[in-house]
């Protein structure tokens, strides 16, 4: 079954999935034969997208520190893996199914979106008794709904030749971190604290994919398990860097009372059919006058913007290596044009079995409201002393420090790759709209419209005006854009293909993703590259053959100057 568009088609979301079909950058995998709901395929533009955000995260996390060792590690794994760190017993979602067609819902995600109410954490008997009290009803039939039961997410394979030999692909990155800690350690030679970071797929049999890539059964993970003697919590070194950066933070204690209130509805029982058409009327109104936060503001009922510091002092982040990877995370989303963002503190009833606390950082997606970007977890010694006790071998480790043999406590930075393409595409689209007129104007502006009167080198020039026609351009920071730079003859007679082709293998040696393009009007070509986000066009005229400089546009401004294609930097 294929992925459903579940917005409307003028919503903000459903025009990024239909730029991201349209110029191939992400699309439903095997469409030729109906395909599976959450598979997805990229192209060859967002494979490139991709590729740029996941190289600057290495760089990033792993190559531009000391403390950081990496690994990619398999993907089929040891079913005792999931065994030792609870998947096999707890990696559920609630389900619930139709009796009348048969067709399966995740429970929570139903509620949500019937009462517009977030349910995050509740247990299977509180869904079962918001199912009934609201008498909610198969979305497709109306037929009747099953209670909800646990559904086991773990996708389960065999290996060999035999069908007793049983695998699973892994549900995420983390675990084959930990089972390979020990040895990690030995061969890196780091002392704590330090960290093992992975990027690569992981596999959830999920209920009922949906939101395009933001929640799929393929998906690729970029993690870190960070490692830190379990007294030395709040001996973070490198924390006064970060201590007076800002952020928003949305607290458990805050959170707190709208939970209340929302489980109670549970036992009131049945509700009035006008009170039910007035919370649907409310939409979206009423989950951003209740969840989001205001950034206006420096407090409001759900949130406050602080200092790290602060929030350490004042424990609502309860220890300085903890606060230190989120606001590094922040800093790194910053640096691709990511802003928008807030920190969710799990409550108590929604913390994962392995976490002691866990921090969200969330982004406030349109028509959605706050969603989880990023997840940042204390999980104690957990997971080590699991896979000790599964294993049989001890997971300590000797601390050059303190002379003492400890099992290390772990910070995990987490991120979810194809949801981060997804929102950084989100943050980045916009349309402006332009006249006909305008169009004619950007091609009268554009080099060599006519072969005298050119600008001197660099002079500016501004680009077309307003309009009637929807122009789409995606605003993406320039280190992870596609396609850094095109270069365009403005015509392919008068020898300017040939020239074009010259300056294009020269600034192609600097930055292999430079794209070529000869096709269509040059406004036509501006505009395809606007579409998919690239920063800098080089348009070759028949000025440069007279005195060697170019036009070099740029994407957001649509300024246009001469500048000798030396001193372009790709």
């Amino acid at each position: 079954m294929t992925d459903k568009p579940l917005e409307k088609p003028d919503s903000k979301i459903q025009k990024v999935i239909n730029l991201c079909q349209r110029r191939g950058l992400v699309f439903s995998a095997a469409e030729l034969y109906g395909s599976f709901g959450g598979f997805f395929d990229y192209g060859p533009l967002g494979v490139e997208l991709k590729n740029n955000v996941k190289q600057s995260w290495w760089r990033r996390f792993v190559l531009q520190r000391e403390d950081m060792l990496g690994l990619d590690g398999a993907v089929l794994t040891h079913p005792r893996i999931w065994k030792a760190s609870g998947h096999v017993d707890a990696f559920n979602d609630p389900l619930v199914q139709c009796e009348k067609c048969k067709h399966r819902f995740r429970a929570d995600h139903l509620i949500e979106q019937e009462l517009n109410e977030s349910v995050d954490g509740i247990s299977e008997a509180k869904l079962n008794e918001l199912l009934k009290a609201h008498k909610l009803a198969c979305p497709d039939c109306k037929g009747t709904l099953t209670d909800a039961r646990n559904f086991n997410l773990m996708f389960k394979t065999s290996v060999g030749a035999t069908e007793d030999n049983h695998a699973y692909l892994r549900p995420e990155t983390a675990q084959v971190i930990f089972a390979n800690f020990k040895y990690l350690h030995q061969i890196g030679r780091k002392q704590l604290p330090f960290g093992i970071a992975q990027s690569g797929r992981s596999f959830r049999n999920e209920i009922s994919p949906r939101n395009f890539v933001f929640r799929g059964r393929e998906f690729e993970q970029m993690e870190i398990e960070f490692f830190v003697h379990p007294e030395k919590l709040d001996d973070c070194p490198e924390f006064d860097k970060i201590a007076k950066h800002k952020a928003l933070f949305c607290t458990a204690a805050q959170q707190e009372g709208k939970r209340q209130n929302q489980e109670n509805q549970a036992g009131k029982g049945k509700q009035s059919h006008e009170n039910k058409e007035n919370k649907k009327r409310e939409g979206d109104e009423g989950r951003k006058k209740n969840n989001a936060i205001v950034y206006a503001h420096e407090n409001d009922s759900n949130g406050q913007t602080m200092t790290f510091a602060d929030a350490v002092k004042q424990k609502i982040i309860q220890t300085k290596w903890h606060a230190y990877w989120m606001a590094e995370a922040l800093d790194w989303f910053a640096s691709m044009g990511l802003t928008k963002l807030r920190l969710r503190q799990h409550r108590s009833d929604e913390l994962s079995h392995y976490a002691k606390e866990t921090w969200d950082v969330e982004y406030d997606y349109p028509e959605w409201g706050w969603k989880e970007l990023a997840g940042f977890a204390n999980r104690t010694d957990f997971d080590l002393k699991a896979h000790a006790k599964e294993s049989g071998k001890d997971h300590a480790v000797f601390d050059e420090s303190t002379k003492q043999k400890v099992v290390p406590h772990v910070i995990e930075p987490s991120f979810g790759l194809d949801r981060l393409i997804f929102t950084l595409l989100l943050d980045a689209h916009h349309e402006q709209k332009e006249t006909k007129a305008g169009k004619e104007n950007e091609e009268e502006n554009s080099p060599n419209a006519a072969k005298g009167g050119k600008p001197a080198e660099g002079q500016k020039q501004k680009a077309a005006g307003p309009a009637e026609d929807a122009k789409i351009m995606l605003k993406l920071a320039p280190n992870i854009a596609p396609v850094p730079l095109a270069v365009f003859p403005l015509m392919k007679k008068d020898g300017l293909a040939e020239k074009a082709r010259e300056i294009y293998a020269e600034l192609k040696k600097h930055n292999p993703a430079v794209q070529y393009d000869e096709s269509g009007s040059i406004g036509k070509r501006y505009a395809r590259m606007d579409e998919v986000g690239t920063p800098l066009c080089v348009t070759i005229d028949h000025q440069t053959l007279q005195d060697g400089t170019v036009t070099l546009r740029e994407r957001e401004t649509g300024e246009q100057k001469r500048i000798k294609p030396g001193s372009i930097k790709v």
